[in-house]
């Protein structure tokens, strides 16, 4: 691997921070080709963190109703380890385990056959796969090693028992949990999970989250090497739409503390994660029209501050950041003509707002959520907020949008938002809305 890092200060949106930028040129062995990757822009590249922005799960319809499906693939012919987390969409860590990779290997991991039926994916690394390499087979270009840490693997199934799976079913969709009382997920209650999911390269099976820093530091590698994709399926509506997962590449030597970095609200912003921040400020077009009917839903990732526990359900959410505010959110038609979601026409972000996009994990329609009166355009949307990221003593927040646009028992889309800026070089003006 070669690797050249430069500092600089972004003049273009008068951040007045420093950013590095690194231009990666990734070969992997066996590999003809290389990727070019630019740290701080996130890019469709091999990364040592992947994102699965948001999940839904319909657990009173778990034959044909919403499912989400991701898969993790390994780029390398590097055998390699991952820690797969389920995070709530208020941002509570709710389950993990480990999905080992040979060279080259490919896990689907469908989240309906998680949380309704309590099976994981089924992986061994050589030292577990003792019934001759049936488990996780080495291809004939691919490496398979032993992870001594990793005797729990392979699971046995299912993996979580029925009162575990009812704690995360009630979790995961706001109600209280049968076994602690508490929630961890917005109110909707509608029998749709939610809520987000990240995948790290690791050296070791463990039992840990991101959120436990001072312990998972020691497990998280900066093997840049995974890559994968989601599915949402819906067996009732005859449609799926799909997009690549977020790939965060790592590198150790970009950042110094003080960066933001992708899990730096954990680790005190000290940057040993080594991980690239994701944008903050973003555009994303709309339709509601034509062949697109069934009109358009954002799918919206967003980083609160350091909170990652529990809650009393008499709350709707973490004390310390619910709901999380935007700074400007600006829908223009296809003509140019701009209007703000929010209730100050200016879009400054000290006046009073009407929240939109509350959770870290949203689905958000364009129409009656954003209030959009027009049927065709897009949207600006800087979701910096005033709750301040503790660790950085800022509101540089990252996000990450998706689009799905369809038209409902015929066909549908997604694609992911434009990047205007990242947490490092944050957009620092608002657009002058009239």
């Amino acid at each position: 691997m070669t690797t050249q890092c430069q500092r600089f200060t972004d003049n273009r949106f008068v951040a007045m921070k420093k950013l590095c930028v690194c231009l990666a040129l990734l070969g992997f062995v066996g590999l003809s080709g290389r990727a070019l990757a630019v740290i701080g822009t996130i890019d469709d590249v091999p990364a040592a963190t992947l994102l699965l922005p948001y999940f839904e799960v319909d657990v009173d319809n778990p034959v044909s109703g919403v499912n989400t499906l991701f898969s993790i693939n390994n780029a390398s012919s590097t055998a390699v380890l991952t820690h797969v987390v389920v995070w709530s969409d208020q941002s509570v860590p709710v389950l993990d385990f480990s999905v080992y990779l040979t060279g080259y290997d490919v896990q689907t991991i469908s989240l309906r056959d998680i949380f309704v039926n309590g099976i994981v994916p089924t992986t061994a690394s050589a030292g577990q796969d003792s019934a001759g390499d049936t488990i996780s087979p080495q291809g004939p270009v691919s490496q398979d090693i032993n992870f001594a840490s990793c005797t729990a693997l392979p699971y046995s199934q299912p993996r979580i028992g029925a009162g575990f799976r009812a704690h995360l079913q009630a979790w995961l969709q706001g109600l209280p949990s049968p076994s602690t009382g508490s929630c961890a997920g917005s109110k909707q209650q509608d029998g749709i999970l939610r809520g987000y999911v990240t995948v790290d390269t690791v050296n070791a099976c463990n039992f840990f989250f991101p959120a436990d820093w001072a312990i998972y530091a020691s497990f998280i590698t900066d093997q840049n090497v995974l890559w994968g994709d989601y599915f949402y399926t819906n067996e009732a509506e005859n449609f799926a739409q799909g997009e690549t997962l977020v790939h965060i590449e790592s590198c150790p030597t970009c950042f110094v503390p003080g960066d933001h970095t992708f899990y730096g609200r954990y680790n005190g912003a000290n940057a040993d994660d080594g991980r690239e921040p994701l944008p903050t400020t973003e555009a994303v077009r709309f339709v509601n029209g034509g062949g697109f009917d069934g009109g358009t839903d954002f799918l919206i990732w967003r980083e609160g501050n350091a909170s990652a526990a529990s809650y009393s359900c008499a709350l709707q959410g973490p004390s310390s950041w619910y709901p999380l505010e935007s700074t400007q959110i600006v829908i223009f038609d296809e003509q140019e003509q701009p209007v703000t979601a929010e209730e100050c026409l200016s879009g400054d972000p000290t006046c009073e707002q009407i929240v939109v996009i509350p959770n870290e994990a949203n689905r958000i329609d364009v129409a009656a959520d954003l209030l959009s009166p027009f049927n065709f355009g897009w949207v600006y949307l800087n979701l910096q907020h005033p709750d301040i990221i503790a660790a950085y003593g800022d509101d540089d927040a990252q996000s990450w949008t998706t689009a799905v646009m369809d038209a409902s028992g015929r066909f549908s889309v997604g694609f992911d938002a434009i990047q205007l800026d990242n947490a490092n070089a944050p957009i620092t003006t608002l657009i002058p809305v009239p």
